[in-house]
């Protein structure tokens, strides 16, 4: 028996439906939380090997705020992108594609590798009125706390890339290596939340479509960073930071909010990565806060 979602009880109070939209001759799955008519929608966009079951947490505590979700090109239940490679400009012009089908004028979040995606649209013309970006990587990946963590990873998914493609596409999805993964990024001390945050990844971090387009975003992850887009963001700014996040330090994450024209960092303690599952009440207290800034200006 799975652990208990311990945010389940909120997010039933929350309608959702799920929907389907045609983007760049490809079929992309999304999900609509909250009410239809309510006065903010925001965009959100998941990280690396996720889907959109992973913000699912922060959307909990955002009730009366549309939000929309989609699984990205080759994850969960949205195939590849046709005839494409799975790179960052593929993904930037996906989401702003999706954007315009679905929730045009919307505040756009991404959270880790989507915190790339969504500032790579905004900067190349994806118009929306705010950014939030959650646990931003706002630093190359070898320069983090776990430099040598992200150099096993390299290899890791080089090796899986070189394979055969059977025994490639087992090892990227073999459960010893995701506890790994999960294991590394937790940082709670509560049993029943580690539970679940372990469940989660289990669950849903092997639902990618096919080793090729994880290689692409992977390679994609550790190529780029926010800070690349950040002086060119011109609209209000929300960076969402965890002061032990072994991917991007606390001190890269204040160096970038100083790139933006324009943006404030909320720092969040005693979680690491993984702030969408440990800590999403603190996420969207942030982003309510900030969202009530930035509609009121």
């Amino acid at each position: 028996m799975p652990p208990e979602n311990p945010y389940g009880a909120l997010l039933r109070e929350i309608p959702v439906q799920r929907g389907e939209a045609d983007v760049l001759g490809g079929r992309t799955a999304y999900w609509t939380y909250g009410p239809p008519d309510a006065e903010v929608t925001v965009l959100a966009v998941h990280g690396f090997r996720g889907e959109h079951h992973g913000l699912e947490p922060v959307v909990a505590y955002l009730p009366g705020i549309r939000v929309v979700m989609p699984d990205l090109p080759g994850f969960g239940e949205t195939p590849p992108l046709p005839a494409r490679t799975h790179d960052l400009d593929a993904y930037a012009e996906w989401l702003t594609a999706f954007a315009a089908a679905t929730a045009p004028g919307a505040v756009v979040l991404g959270h880790s590798f989507g915190s790339i995606v969504a500032a790579a649209a905004v900067t190349g013309g994806l118009s929306t009125p705010a950014l939030i970006l959650v646990n931003p990587i706002g630093a190359p990946a070898l320069e983090g706390p776990r430099g040598v963590m992200t150099r096993l990873a390299i290899a890791y998914y080089t090796v899986a890339a070189r394979l055969p493609a059977r025994a490639g596409d087992a090892l990227l999805r073999n459960p010893a290596i995701v506890r790994v993964m999960s294991a590394t990024m937790a940082k709670t001390r509560d049993r029943r939340l580690r539970a679940f945050v372990h469940d989660q990844h289990d669950t849903y971090f092997s639902r990618f479509a096919d080793r090729d387009v994880l290689h692409d975003a992977f390679v994609t992850s550790v190529s780029h960073d926010v800070r690349e887009f950040a002086p060119a963001v011109d609209v209000p700014t929300l960076l969402v930071a965890a002061q032990k996040d072994d991917i991007t330090p606390i001190e890269k994450e204040r160096e970038l909010r100083t790139l933006f024209p324009d943006a404030r960092l909320v720092e969040i303690p005693a979680v690491g990565h993984l702030i969408h599952y440990e800590t999403p009440h603190a996420a969207a207290s942030a982003i309510q806060e900030f969202l009530a800034d930035v509609t009121t200006r």
